[in-house]
């Protein structure tokens, strides 16, 4: 019998830059088990809730992490406004639902970018970053920060966007969806990049319903389970919305997911610019203080299910929040799909996941 090893896999390694760390038992090149070890970044965000009311948790809500700012800000007002009995205009509910989409082309793009560099494809990794910096470029015209946007507030939203702002953001998706179009077809085409994902890393959809994954993560593995299918926000003001799903179960498929899921949401934002009500944006609560209670909002974060939670007590503090992000969901899955496969396949197994520590760790 081979003898066993046990090789620590981060928190530093070339290929991810998130300080995600893994004992891998190996036995010659074979994975026969992955340990997560966690904890390498705890902020201890959520505690702050003792220490800024619940206007300025906003803030510190949205600081979970860059890439998901936007959702962790949406995540959290969404609860404390639903603690609040406060009901949203449809205009605050439309811009909030694009500047999500927004954030998950950005989020997507980054991702490919970072596939792309694990290959070595350095052309299609800056190509896929030129396209990012122009989702980036929108943020900063419209919200005045490229990745924290604090745009969004207990009540409503800090600013309006003009309907002539949001007519151009749909021009100028229209011109990245053309330059994506070329960039998606070397990324799912190329002979390299099958060879490194298909058939690597597979979970069935058993075992992906068993963990509980969430995300293009679960969406690659046949499960069609998206947050936008219950229609909050604006979701349910769409004409149509599928959830976009690959029954292949493997790296591939993780992949043509996420590719996929950028056209659909250019098509989300033009539909709801389209649609753009034209009531107001509402305003800070008049309230000085949270009820005591409890409330709770899913949203669909682009790396899937994300929970949020808050709990008043009669003052302005909040007595608690609590956010389970998507990550957190999809550890099990990642162990589960490293069981047996080869030591090189590691890497590609990890980024198919998108894994988010700062989110997760918090």
């Amino acid at each position: 019998m081979a003898t066993r090893s046990v090789i620590p896999f981060g928190p530093q390694h070339p290929v991810l830059p998130e300080p995600v760390h893994l004992d891998l038992v190996v036995q010659d090149e074979h994975v026969i088990e992955a340990i997560p070890q966690i904890g390498f970044v705890h902020r201890g965000l959520e505690k702050l809730v003792e220490k800024r009311d619940f206007n300025q948790f906003v803030y510190v809500a949205e600081r979970t992490c860059g890439i998901c700012s936007v959702g962790h800000g949406w995540g959290y007002v969404s609860a404390a406004e639903k603690l609040l009995g406060l009901e949203m205009p449809r205009r605050v509910e439309y811009l909030r639902t694009i500047l999500e989409e927004l954030s998950r082309i950005h989020s997507h793009l980054l991702w490919l970018g970072l596939l792309a560099d694990a290959f070595g494809f350095e052309a299609l990794f800056n190509h896929c970053w030129r396209l990012r910096e122009t989702i980036l470029d929108i943020f900063q015209r419209t919200c005045g920060g490229r990745v924290i946007l604090s745009i969004m507030i207990v009540g409503g939203m800090a600013h309006d966007i003009e309907d002539s702002e949001l007519r151009a953001i749909c021009d100028k998706l229209d011109g990245l969806k053309r330059d994506y179009n070329e960039i998606v077809d070397t990324m799912l085409n190329d002979v390299t990049v099958k060879n490194r994902l298909c058939g690597v890393g597979y979970i069935s959809f058993e075992d992906a319903l068993e963990l509980s994954m969430v995300g293009p993560f679960a969406k690659g593995s046949g499960v069609e389970h998206d947050m936008r299918t219950t229609g909050y926000g604006a979701y349910g003001d769409l004409e149509h919305f599928e959830p976009i799903i690959s029954n292949e179960c493997d790296c591939y498929a993780r992949c043509k997911v996420r590719c996929a899921e950028i056209p659909q949401a250019i098509d989300i934002i033009k539909e709801l610019v389209a649609k753009m009500p034209s009531d107001g944006i509402g305003g800070k609560p008049k309230a000085k203080v949270v009820p005591e209670g409890q409330s709770h909002v899913l949203i669909e974060q682009p790396r899937g299910e994300a929970f949020y939670y808050v709990r008043g007590n009669g003052t302005k503090y909040l007595d608690r929040f609590r956010l389970r992000t998507p990550t957190s969901q999809n550890l099990g899955g990642l162990v589960r799909a490293l069981q047996g496969v080869d030591l090189a396949d590691v890497p590609m197994i990890i980024l198919t996941i998108d894994p988010c520590i700062s989110c997760t760790e918090r």
